[in-house]
């Protein structure tokens, strides 16, 4: 009788385990709310362009100079324990990587993987190209692993609720990337020679 009492005991158990296992399992499996994404883009005949980022929406909040800050983030320390940059996005930092050597607003940048900061202002954006690609966000930036710093000027856009990256004005040799996020569009030129 006791051995019944305990494989029927026993059976109810998993039973109850096994039904609440996939309702749990549901609810861990919620989307992020800030939706990875990557886009790419080739120019010449053999430079690949791709940014992969994670995408917040606006949500009624005031992005520019609230949200995200002009300046370096205050109150917020890097490794090297100074203010950091954007890290343009949201979760893991924002990366964009060349198959080949480019140009960016004229200046060259290495092949490779970068992560991808903003230093913002109402007037003028530093874009900074940074050599540690696998850090969260900007927390552990560094600006020792710079590899690039160049300054681009913003431009009004109509409104765009979710954090998009994306390519204009494309031709053989070069491309215009951009941010654009709420009603603000940061480009940028890359070019090959």
């Amino acid at each position: 009788m006791k051995i019944a009492y305990r494989i029927v005991a026993l059976i109810s158990f998993l039973f109850l385990v096994s039904a609440s296992t996939p309702a749990q399992q549901q609810q861990a499996k919620k989307p992020r709310a800030s939706q990875k994404a990557s886009v790419s883009q080739r120019i010449g005949l053999q430079t690949d362009i791709k940014i992969d980022y994670s995408r917040p929406g606006v949500k009624g909040r005031k992005i520019w100079g609230d949200l995200v800050p002009y300046g370096l983030a205050p109150g917020n320390k890097s490794s090297d324990n100074k203010p950091y940059p954007w890290r343009g996005g949201a979760n893991e930092n924002t990366t964009i990587e060349f198959s080949t050597n480019v140009l960016v607003e004229g200046n060259k940048l290495p092949a490779g993987k970068y992560s991808l900061h903003f230093i913002p202002s109402e007037t003028s954006w530093v874009v900074v190209f940074n050599k540690n690609s696998s850090q969260w966000g900007s927390y552990k930036y560094s600006q020792q692993d710079d590899a690039l710093r160049v300054t681009v000027t913003p431009v009004k856009a109509p409104f765009e609720e979710w954090l998009t990256y994306g390519f204009d004005n494309i031709t053989d040799n070069s491309t215009t990337a951009y941010l654009h996020w709420a009603e603000l569009k940061v480009p940028f030129k890359i070019s090959i020679e």
